[in-house]
């Protein structure tokens, strides 16, 4: 099982949904062992920020990663789960703001992006994150949980008071062409009700109809409608899958989330990376070959000087 880049870089442009921002990011190939990474392109020095959980600053609604005052990217984890459902463990990503474009609310656009710029193997074997004993975290009524087991699950519980949402849950296991199908056209969502208290806030000053699914008190605002029955759950599960994808390699093991959400993720990686009895790092999985997560390899100090040194070139 090799490492895989993408063959070919290609961009995109859109607004931050909690920024506003107009944004252009644009994805590259990179060498084995790089993992995801993102070059802040408009800052002296575009200096990079490695996509992992230690690098996480902020979890106000999205999951921000950042490596110093000022130098931070935010809304990564649907471009995130984008690269884990599609198996990219190694990409070198320029862009030239503080946060993600939204696109449509959805992984759907990145995934088209990927898909668009193909994939190919490198002279690198896979590296793996499994997990050995069961590690719990909770917030408030939230939980989330990782259990030992084959391949990776994500089994996803949520519950609103808004009719329109209810109950809802939903397993996923990750398996060539089920993220594309199941998961990654699942959009965000929000409360019309809770709008302006984001905006004072600072946040969701991106957000309209085009890139949310928006909810009144007894119907949904889009014109067209959802896209499953049941997306609310699926846009979870898409976020969990991004969120644990900073873990720095795939998952071999079941996540378990109710009602969780960023900060619950965040403080789930930081509880098993806590606890050196909970995993074993390894590169060969013995789980079905449609049972996989790609992995995302650190990135050293002096690998990020030689990433950026070969893009110079």
């Amino acid at each position: 099982m090799a490492q895989k880049t993408l063959k070919n870089r290609i961009k995109c442009s859109g607004i931050g949904l909690h920024s506003g921002a107009k944004v252009t990011l644009v994805l590259n190939p990179a060498a084995p062992d790089t993992g995801v990474v993102f070059r802040r392109v408009d800052l002296p020095g575009r200096p990079l920020v490695s996509a992992r959980y230690d690098q996480v600053t902020d979890l106000r609604m999205c999951t921000t990663v950042a490596a110093g005052e000022g130098i931070s990217i935010g809304t990564v984890e649907h471009l995130m789960a984008a690269l884990a459902g599609l198996g990219i463990d190694n990409v070198l990503i320029d862009i030239d703001g503080p946060e993600v474009p939204v696109m449509d609310g959805s992984s759907a656009p990145f995934v088209f992006l990927i898909e668009c710029a193909d994939a190919i193997e490198q002279v690198a074997p896979r590296k793996y994150l499994k997990v050995l004993k069961a590690i719990e975290v909770s917030e408030g009524n939230a939980t989330a949980t990782l259990l030992p087991a084959d391949g990776f699950t994500i089994d996803f519980e949520i519950e609103f008071a808004n009719k329109m949402i209810g109950r809802q849950s939903a397993e996923f296991q990750l398996e060539p062409g089920r993220f594309k199908a199941d998961i990654a056209r699942a959009r965000t969502f929000g409360f019309v009700q809770e709008v302006e208290q984001l905006r004072a806030m600072g946040l969701a000053r991106g957000g309209s109809l085009e890139n949310a699914v928006v909810l009144g008190h007894d119907r949904i605002l889009n014109d067209d409608g959802l896209r499953y029955d049941d997306e609310f759950v699926r846009h979870k599960i898409l976020d969990a899958l991004g969120d644990l994808y900073l873990a720095g390699a795939p998952l071999i093991g079941r996540y378990i989330g109710r009602r969780s959400g960023h900060a619950v993720n965040n403080k789930l990686l930081k509880a098993l990376f806590a606890d050196q009895s909970a995993f074993a790092w390894t590169t060969h999985t013995k789980v079905r070959e449609t049972a996989r997560i790609m992995p995302v390899v650190d990135v050293a100090a002096g690998r990020q000087r030689q990433i950026a040194a070969e893009a110079a070139l």
